[in-house]
C-alpha cells in the first residue's frame, strides 16, 4: 500500500471524527443557545486554534509558510469560505423547516456525489476494488442518516417535504465545495490556507446572524462555552485533515467518502455518552460503514 493512499485513508477517517466529534458536541448546545449562534461562537473557537496551530508551526517548530499568493488566491479563498458557510446555514434552515428522517440521508448523500464527480468528470483513477469498496461505504452513509419517522402519514410525498429545496442545495454546494477546494489547495500550505478560509467561513456567519438581528451574547456563567470551543477544535481537525489530504494526494473519492461517514462517530458517541438508542438501519449503516474501511485498508 502506498504511502499516499495511507495519507488518503487516514485524512479522511481525521476529517470524519473531527466532524462527527463536532456535531455530538453540537447536541449540547444547539437546544440552548440556537444552531447559528453555536455555529458562530464555535466558529470564532476554530479560528483561534487553527491561528495557534500556525503559530505553533512557524514560532516552535521553525517551520517555513507561504501565504496566499495574489488576488486571484484571495478571492477564491473568500469565495470557498463564504461557501460553505452558506452550506451550514441551508442545512440548519432546512432542517429546521422539515423531517429529520428525510432530509438528513439527503445531505448526507453529497459525499457520494463528490466522489462520482472526481472520478467521472475529473478523471480519477482508482481501481474497480476501489470504486466497488467505496460504494459499500456510501450506502453505509445513507442508512447511518436514516432517522425513525414518527409520523407514519401515508400522504406524505418526499418531493413535497419541507426544507428539502434548503437541504438538496446545500448537498450540492457541499460536493462542488469539496471538489473545487481539493483542486485548488493541491500543493499548497494547507495549514495556512485552511486558517484564511476558515476565518472567512465564520466571519460569513457572523455577518448573516448580524444582518438577521439574532442575538449571540451568552453568560460567561454558561456552561456551553466549553462545548463550543470542543466543537470549534474537532472542526479544525476536520479541517485541516481534509485541506491536509487534499494537498498532498490525489484520491479525493477516498477522502470525499470517508470524511463524509461522519455520521458514524456522532451515533456511536451518543449511545456511549448519551444512552440514545440507535435504529436498525443506523447499526446496518454502522456495521458497513465499518466493514468497508476494513476492505478499502486491505487494498
Amino acid at each position: 500500500m502506498s504511502l499516499e493512499f495511507v495519507t488518503a485513508i487516514t485524512t479522511g477517517l481525521g476529517a470524519m471524527f473531527g466532524w462527527g466529534l463536532a456535531d455530538f458536541f453540537a447536541k449540547k448546545t444547539i437546544d440552548k443557545v440556537g444552531s447559528v449562534v453555536s455555529l458562530v461562537w464555535a466558529h470564532v473557537f476554530g479560528v483561534i486554534v487553527l491561528a495557534l496551530a500556525v503559530c505553533f508551526q512557524v514560532f516552535i517548530l521553525h517551520t517555513s509558510f507561504s501565504l496566499p499568493n495574489g488576488l486571484e488566491d484571495w478571492d477564491l479563498l473568500l469565495f470557498f469560505g463564504a461557501l460553505q458557510a452558506v452550506v451550514y446555514l441551508l442545512v440548519y434552515q432546512g432542517f429546521g423547516k422539515g423531517k429529520l428522517s428525510v432530509l438528513n440521508p439527503v445531505f448526507a448523500s453529497y459525499s457520494g456525489l463528490a466522489a462520482l464527480l472526481s472520478i467521472v468528470l475529473l478523471g480519477e483513477s482508482i481501481t474497480s476494488y476501489v470504486v466497488l469498496t467505496l460504494s459499500v461505504i456510501f450506502l453505509g452513509i445513507i442508512f447511518l442518516s436514516i432517522e425513525k419517522d414518527s409520523t407514519k402519514s401515508k400522504k406524505f410525498r418526499f418531493i413535497n417535504t419541507p426544507g428539502l429545496k434548503e437541504v438538496a442545495l446545500a448537498s450540492v454546494l457541499a460536493a462542488f465545495w469539496t471538489i473545487s477546494w481539493d483542486h485548488f489547495i493541491g500543493g499548497k500550505d494547507w495549514l495556512v490556507y485552511a486558517l484564511f478560509m476558515y476565518a472567512i467561513m465564520a466571519l460569513t456567519a457572523f455577518i448573516v446572524a448580524k444582518v438577521q438581528q439574532i442575538n449571540l451574547s451568552i453568560s460567561l456563567k454558561s456552561d456551553v462555552w466549553k462545548f463550543l470551543f470542543l466543537i470549534g477544535a474537532c472542526e479544525v481537525v476536520a479541517y485541516a485533515a481534509i485541506s491536509l489530504g487534499f494537498s498532498t494526494t490525489s484520491f479525493t473519492s477516498i477522502i470525499a467518502l470517508l470524511s463524509g461517514a461522519f455520521s458514524l462517530p456522532t451515533l456511536l458517541f451518543a449511545r456511549l455518552f448519551l444512552k440514545e438508542r440507535l435504529n436498525e438501519f443506523q447499526i446496518a449503516g454502522t456495521i458497513i460503514v465499518i466493514l468497508g474501511i476494513i476492505f478499502l485498508s486491505l487494498r
